[in-house]
Parts: structure tokens; C-alpha cells; sequence
């Protein structure tokens, strides 16, 4: 008797601590329609940056340029906002930062068409932007949503949301799709985009009042005080007191003290990122080959959404079973992309489309599971930082090649994405190999 009442007193208390009866559920689900809605605005915008900026004047290797460094961006800004969470415990504000930038720069694609000579920089500016948006939000996002799925089970709580997020990410494009088709127009596509990137900040906004602290979700929650710059934030945390300071932090970003074998795949996996050819350079060829109408070129990214979906599920239940060996794969499948995907066929580069689907479904998801055999749980998220900002550094030198070699020679595109993902398996194998050996 005693012990239920316990049980009750503590649920109560957190109700009135939280504000509300709101089950941890009820939580997960509506982050999960948060990154639905962001992800229809993003994904939808992500799916026409080709085509949108060769209507501006763009060539390919401005295409590859912007692209690919934005995708860098979204990678490599997380080794500075992520310790900025933890230091300034200002995790709602960044989460709501980083999504407010996706939802005011997309729609504002809208007007790049009518400022004349102007619309190309802003275009690649309000891209850049939205892919930074990506960045500042993710690693609080992140440790707001694991705090709540705690108490769900860590696992089932970020398979739901990621299954959310997949669902806005392959109607976003969809949606893009169907106004183009109609207005004949890709301005109004960009525009309609208001409307879920609304929906994203309205539903934050209500999480935000109703779970001010997700951390009472924990299942073992030891009150903190609260030294945040930001003392009217429940959910800051105390900042951090590392002595170091920014000498130390810089250590932390460089990777100090980490595993050889680490940096070694870390390598790997740059390779793999900056050798495959972003979808900005694909979509660019789709239309400026005549292959599909611009209208079609969203569907063939929806196509592509499902198809990552499926990669990152089966292939993460493959990699439980069998170990890293099923990387291998990537780097194969990615020296495939650009004599498929960038082809005069159109059947040919829809098969190529599959295939970077494929690719970048297991690079967005598996590849990352290797880190956590290679690097000890106290290192782990430092090694996922510098894991990003290598991938990030590979993308935006890879998205430049490419788009510049997309303009003088394919042959030598296929040939130079070919060598780097011969080096990459190489590196794959020798890491792989190195944690099945004792030591």
C-alpha cells in the first residue's frame, strides 16, 4: 500500500511539475508531427534545388557547390551547436532557432524568380540557411526527445519519430509535385511550404508549453540547478564547468585522444558521403537532359524517400545480424550512382535515383552504428561530432568536384567517384577487420 502510494505521489508530482496529465507518448508523437511537418517543408524545398537554381542561372557546379555545401553545413555546424546546448542549457530555445530557419527560408524561395540578377545569391543563401537550420536544432531536438522517450523505451520512441519523419519527408515532395504541375510555376511549390512550416512552430510552440521540462520523464531524474544564461528555462540545464574551456572544447572538435581505428572510418565514411552525388546535381540532370517535366522531378525524390526508408530499416536489421561487413556495400553502391543516375536514359536513371537512394539510406542511418564499437560510451559523442564534421568537410569538397566535372566529363566523374570508393572500401575493410581481431 505504501509503495502504490509512493508510485501515485510521484506521478503526481511530476504532473504538476510538467503543468499537465500528458503521457510520455503523447510527447513522442507530437515531436513526431513536428518533424512530419519540418520535414515536408525541408524535404519538399530539398527535392526542386536543382531545378530551382538552374532557373535562376545556375550551372551544374554552382548546383554541386551550394548543395553540397549545405548538406556540409548541416553537418559540421552541430560540432559548435551541439556543446553550445550543453553549455548554455538553452535546448528549446536552439530546437525552435534551428526549425524557425526552415520555416521562414524555404517559403522565401518563393520570391528568388522576381528580384532579377539578385534571385541566384539569394537562393543560395536562404538554401545554405535552411540546411544551417538542420544544424543548430538537431542536437537539442535530439536530447529533448531522448529525455521523454526514456520513459517509452529509447529504442521504440526514436523508431516512431524517425517513421514520422519519413512520412513528411516522402509527402513534403509530393506536395511540391502536385502545385507545380498545377501552376506550371516552381515559385508556387516553394510558397505552399508556408503552410506546414507553420503547422511545425505552432505544435513546437504547444509542446514547449505543456513539457517546459521533459527531463521529469526520466526514469531515474536527479534535480539539477539551473545555471543556464537563461534562468527562466525549466528544461536548461547546468552549464558546463570544464576547466579547459575553449582550449578544451577545441580538443573535443579535433577528435584528441580517440581510437586510431576511428579516425581511419571516419575517413571512410567522408569518402562515401562526398562520393555520392547530391540529389541537387541528379534533379539538375533529370531536367536540364529533358528526362522529366520539372513537375515530375519531386515524385522521383518521393520515390527516393521510400526507398531510403526501407534501406535504413533493412539494412540495420542486417548489420544486428551480421556486423559491419554489410558496409561494404555502400561505397559499391555509390561508385554506381553517377553512370546510372546521370545517364540519357530515363528508365537508367531511375534505377540510378534507387540506387542513391539506397546509399544514402545507410549512410544516414547504419553507417553510424559501427562508431559505437569503435569508440568507448564515455568518447561517444564527441567521436559522433567529428564523425559529422569529416562527413560534412568530404560533402561540400565532393559536391563541387562533382558538380565541376558534371560540366567537362562524365567519364571522369565515374572514374574519380570509382577511385575514392575503392580507397573507401579498403578503409572500411580494415576497420571491420580490426574489431574482430582480440586484443
Amino acid at each position: 500500500m505504501t509503495e502504490a502510494t509512493d508510485a501515485t505521489d510521484a506521478t503526481d508530482a511530476t504532473d504538476a511539475r510538467v503543468g499537465r496529465r500528458w503521457s510520455a507518448w503523447r510527447v513522442v508523437w507530437w515531436f513526431g508531427f513536428v518533424s512530419l511537418a519540418a520535414d515536408m517543408v525541408y524535404e519538399g524545398a530539398r527535392s526542386m534545388y536543382g531545378p530551382l537554381l538552374a532557373s535562376l542561372g545556375a550551372s551544374a557546379v554552382v548546383v554541386g557547390l551550394v548543395t553540397g555545401a549545405g548538406e556540409a553545413m548541416a553537418l559540421v555546424l552541430r560540432l559548435v551547436f551541439g556543446p553550445l546546448a550543453d553549455r548554455t542549457g538553452r535546448y528549446w530555445g536552439l530546437t525552435i532557432l534551428g526549425y524557425g530557419l526552415t520555416a521562414v527560408c524555404v517559403p522565401l524561395l518563393a520570391v528568388t524568380p522576381f528580384v532579377g540578377g539578385a534571385g541566384l545569391v539569394l537562393a543560395a543563401v536562404l538554401i545554405l540557411l535552411e540546411r544551417s537550420g538542420k544544424a543548430v536544432r538537431s542536437p537539442s531536438k535530439s536530447a529533448l526527445l531522448a529525455h521523454v522517450a526514456s520513459a517509452v523505451g529509447r529504442g521504440r520512441g526514436f523508431g516512431v519519430h524517425k517513421a514520422l519523419d519519413q512520412v513528411g519527408a516522402f509527402a513534403g515532395p509530393l506536395l511540391v509535385a502536385a502545385v507545380i504541375g498545377a501552376a506550371g510555376a516552381i515559385w508556387p511549390g516553394m510558397a505552399v511550404l508556408a503552410v506546414p512550416g507553420v503547422a511545425a512552430m505552432l505544435l513546437l510552440a504547444v509542446i514547449r508549453s505543456r513539457v517546459p521540462d521533459p527531463s521529469v520523464y526520466d526514469e531515474v531524474h536527479t534535480a539539477a540547478p539551473v545555471t543556464s544564461a537563461d534562468p527562466d528555462d525549466p528544461a536548461a540545464q547546468p552549464v558546463s564547468s570544464d576547466p579547459r574551456g575553449v582550449r578544451g572544447w577545441f580538443a573535443d572538435a579535433v577528435g584528441t585522444g580517440l581510437p586510431r581505428e576511428f579516425f581511419g572510418y571516419a575517413f571512410a565514411a567522408g569518402l562515401t558521403t562526398g562520393g555520392l552525388v547530391t540529389f541537387g546535381i541528379i534533379g539538375y540532370h533529370l531536367t536540364v537532359a529533358g528526362l522529366v517535366a520539372v513537375a515530375a522531378v519531386p515524385l522521383v525524390y518521393a520515390g527516393a524517400m521510400a526507398v531510403e526508408a526501407l534501406a535504413a530499416l533493412g539494412v540495420g536489421l542486417v548489420y544486428d545480424r551480421r556486423g559491419g561487413a554489410v558496409l561494404y556495400l555502400v561505397p559499391v553502391l555509390v561508385a554506381l550512382v553517377p553512370p546510372l543516375a546521370l545517364t540519357g536514359r530515363l528508365w537508367v536513371a531511375l534505377l540510378g535515383v534507387a540506387v542513391w537512394a539506397l546509399a544514402y539510406g545507410v549512410q544516414d542511418s547504419t553507417v553510424k552504428a559501427l562508431v559505437a564499437e569503435v569508440v568507448a560510451a564515455p568518447r561517444r559523442a564527441t567521436a559522433y561530432g567529428v564523425f559529422a564534421g569529416v562527413q560534412g568537410a568530404f560533402a561540400i569538397v565532393g559536391g563541387l568536384v562533382a558538380g565541376w566535372l558534371y560540366d567537362r566529363s562524365l567519364t571522369a566523374l565515374v572514374v574519380v567517384v570509382a577511385t575514392s570508393q575503392l580507397v573507401a572500401l579498403v578503409l572500411l575493410v580494415r576497420t571491420v577487420r580490426s574489431l574482430r581481431t582480440p586484443a
